[in-house]
């Protein structure tokens, strides 16, 4: 399998730490509000990536957080009259659903912050003490001129940075790219640290649940959106080798961004686009299909025909799937799998370069067309048959898009036999009938 590692900047080969076993963490969502399409899209990417891990034969554990400690969520829970629990627990939930909805699995591990304070509490003072953090007031920062390399995952100069830094009204920072581990706050949830009553900063907390589920201060893969590379992850690998001198994760994956009508997607434009809309308008399936259509690392367009062409290609795949699987019912035959068929060997090797999902999907058309081809023969080679559906169904699995098919029931098989029957005897009309019912049920 080869990844494109945003750290190098080259696409490597995995090379797990673990012989046969991948670590991925990837960064979650701060659950403040329903999940927009934006959040979807690294569901989508690191799911697929997972199926392609344990389609190669690979053991993969899955990580992915819950922020669930924000200024937002504060707010929220103030404008509304409740605890931020109740805020986050029901964000969290929406999220999970949007997973389902989207065909993705529940990750193997989704730590949230406000379980793993004690840690996170812990690794701040850790900073502190080795001197690559320092209190100021009851404020707590990572002093960035500690790291020699801090720039190297986004590819900038500290110099640069400095001469693009905001003007920062807190006098206290000895620099301003200095960022905060722990402030003190006034409102909303707070713990007891040395520094006194407060909560962490945004970029600790990855680093610490990394080491809480994993046990280890280096892992295989570290994921996320674009828009994290930089502060967000270069924060987490300065804090990570101050203390354990790793990059925290050897590989660094990051999906492009949705742009909605070839425009940003931003509040400000006021084109957020909720994930739960979409699904309830077209699908899961479509949505997802939409998302896996273009390469993970480029930049999505969503629209609406976009959308309309993802479920016209679905339906172009379930169709020979479902009249496939009726003749395989009639033989009693059930769909094979051999992942050395030519179109299966095609999509994998594509799906293992860089998760190329455009490139995988021509290999599965080519099976589809294919798989029409074998179906349209006067006598049909069923193992054949049996072979390219087994390959669709598998490839299908891996880009984690449900098909609406099914096996044939007894009564479907019945009326599949009457309608042969009433035009072997040329009753038409009768025949008319009974393919009507067979065409609604997509078995013709």
């Amino acid at each position: 399998m080869k990844l494109y590692n945003t750290y190098t900047q080259k696409t490597e080969e995995i090379k797990p730490i673990e012989e046969n076993k991948i670590s991925m963490y990837v960064c979650g969502p701060t659950v403040y509000n329903y999940p927009h399409i934006g959040n979807a899209r690294p569901i989508v990417v690191f799911d697929t990536l997972v199926n392609t891990l344990e389609a190669l034969g690979y053991e993969v554990t899955y990580a992915s957080n819950y922020t669930d400690v924000d200024d937002k969520i504060i707010a929220k829970a103030i404008e509304e009259g409740v605890s931020e629990k109740e805020i986050t627990d029901r964000y969290i939930e929406a999220y999970a659903k949007t997973r389902t909805d989207l065909g993705a699995r529940q990750p193997d591990y989704a730590p949230r912050v406000t379980e793993t304070m004690d840690h996170i509490i812990q690794f701040i003072d850790e900073l502190v003490k080795n001197g690559a953090a320092y209190q100021a007031g009851n404020d707590v920062y990572y002093r960035v001129n500690s790291d020699h390399c801090y720039g190297e995952l986004s590819h900038q100069r500290v110099d640069d940075l400095l001469v693009g830094a905001r003007i920062d009204e807190n006098e206290n920072k000895e620099s301003p790219l200095d960022f905060t581990l722990w402030k003190k706050t006034d409102k909303g949830i707070q713990w007891d640290s040395p520094w006194g009553k407060g909560r962490p900063g945004w970029h600790t907390e990855c680093v610490v649940m990394i080491q809480d589920v994993f046990k280890k201060n280096l892992i295989d893969i570290h994921g996320g959106g674009m828009d994290l590379k930089f502060p967000h992850h270069e924060n987490e690998v300065a804090q990570c080798r101050s203390l354990h001198d790793t990059s925290l994760a050897n590989t660094w994956v990051h999906n492009g961004m949705i742009n909605v009508d070839n425009e940003k997607m931003s509040k400000s434009l006021g084109n957020v686009l909720w994930a739960k809309d979409l699904i309830e308008q077209y699908s899961g399936p479509v949505v997802r299909w939409m998302m896996v259509s273009t390469h993970y690392r480029a930049p999505l367009n969503l629209n609406a025909e976009a959308l309309d062409n993802a479920g016209k290609e679905i339906k172009k795949i379930e169709k020979p799937v479902q009249q496939a699987l009726l003749i395989l019912t009639l033989n009693q035959m059930t769909p094979g799998f051999d992942q050395n068929e030519p179109h299966y060997a095609e999509f994998i090797t594509q799906m293992a370069e860089d998760l190329n999902t455009p490139n995988a999907i021509t290999a599965l058309m080519a099976a589809i067309k294919a798989l029409n081809t074998a179906l349209r023969k006067r006598e049909p080679d069923l193992e054949e048959v049996a072979l390219l559906c087994g390959s669709v169904n598998q490839m299908m699995k891996i880009l984690g898009v449900r098909m609406n098919v099914h096996i044939p029931d007894e009564t479907e098989i019945e009326t599949w036999k009457n309608w042969k029957q009433a035009v072997k005897e040329k009753d038409f009309e009768k025949a008319d009938g009974l393919r009507a019912q067979l065409m609604e049920a997509g078995l013709v």
